[in-house]
């Protein structure tokens, strides 16, 4: 009989109808990883936040039917991984068990702790759905998995390079285009989720992994491309990396040039993506005079992508590695692979 062995799919989360909203951005907000302050302030600050934004994310989750979509993108994301671990080479016999593991909405992390126990697997390994390590998300979840009591594990600790992944993106970028008519002019924007800059200036290597993810995805696509990375879903009073999404847009209208907007470290169609890039960012787009507005789909369960996801486990599973880092631009000290992390690694 072949290996037991677990996959944790670790994601953000989304409120799963009207009246999880409040409760959702409460548990988003009061996460140390997102707001650091201390845990009375953060505490009553995550309840300021959560009832002063919760009707205007009530509203917008009702354009997607009153809920996110996230869970359900992360469950067919897991069955796909789940055929593409059972078809690798030297894995036919094992018994793989996919385990969802949210942040900040159900199943959350401590639900994934207790269904691994229970499945008792001889491997765990943690697969973040973010490609590029920070530590408001890959780090958080892995702090999560730590307090609920998770197990030894292995972690892929993040993936901005990994091959497939940037095929994926270069396959929706260029269906976008495809769909658009092949336009000879215009300018990609390649859009991220935004992060405070002190973050950054404290060392999280999430705006360098997403500017590596946009140098190898480049090569992909037609030289005749332009190309912006900008970052989307600033909140709050404090200073944010840039340029903004928005202000690019804005910039395109200025400069008479369609556009293709990319969800470079989303890999699932959600909030962000659906409302955001899809409704607001589109509206500021025709306001300012854009030409064309394209939107590249977020990866999902893309094959390629999938497939990649795959590979990274396996190989994983076969080194004497606790953590795997799929990258080529070296490591820095903010992430778990590098041997200077200032977080100690993962629970191996």
């Amino acid at each position: 009989m072949g290996q037991k062995i677990a996959i944790v799919l670790f994601n953000l989360g989304g409120p799963d109808g009207p009246k999880s909203v409040q409760p959702f951005l409460k548990n988003l907000f009061s996460d140390p990883a997102i707001i650091r302050a201390p845990a009375p302030i953060r505490w009553f600050l995550a309840q300021f936040i959560s009832m002063l934004r919760a009707k205007s994310a009530r509203a917008n989750y009702a354009k997607m039917g009153g809920g996110s979509p996230l869970l359900p993108e992360t469950q067919a994301q897991g069955e796909a991984i789940l055929k593409a671990l059972q078809a690798r080479p030297g894995y036919g016999d094992a018994e793989f068990k996919i385990v969802l593991a949210m942040r900040y909405w159900k199943p959350f992390v401590k639900d994934a702790v207790c269904a691994v126990k229970a499945f008792n697997p001889d491997q765990i390994v943690l697969l973040p759905l973010y490609p590029q390590f920070s530590t408001t998300t890959t780090n958080s979840s892995l702090e999560a998995w730590k307090k609920a009591g998770g197990g030894p594990a292995k972690l892929i600790c993040c993936y901005p390079d990994a091959p497939g992944f940037i095929e994926a993106h270069a396959q929706a970028v260029m269906e976008a285009w495809e769909a658009g008519g092949r336009p000879k002019r215009l300018r990609v924007l390649w859009s991220a989720h935004g992060l405070p800059k002190k973050i950054i200036d404290d060392g999280d290597p999430y705006q360098k992994q997403v500017e590596e993810t946009v140098a190898a995805v480049k090569p992909l696509l037609p030289d005749h491309f332009e190309h912006v990375t900008c970052y989307q879903s600033r909140v709050g009073p404090v200073e944010w990396i840039g340029p903004a999404t928005e202000t690019e847009i804005e910039r395109a209208g200025a400069d008479r040039i369609g556009i293709i907007v990319v969800p470079i470290a989303f890999v699932s169609e959600h909030i962000e993506t659906l409302v955001e890039l899809d409704d607001e960012y589109k509206e500021v787009a025709h306001h300012v005079g854009v030409p064309f507005y394209l939107r590249a789909a977020a990866l999902g369960t893309r094959p390629v992508f999938i497939q990649e996801l795959a590979r990274l486990t396996t190989d994983l599973l076969d080194s004497s590695d606790s953590i795997l880092a799929a990258r080529t631009g070296g490591c820095v000290v903010a992430c778990p692979a590098c041997p200077r992390a200032a977080f100690g690694g993962c629970a191996a």
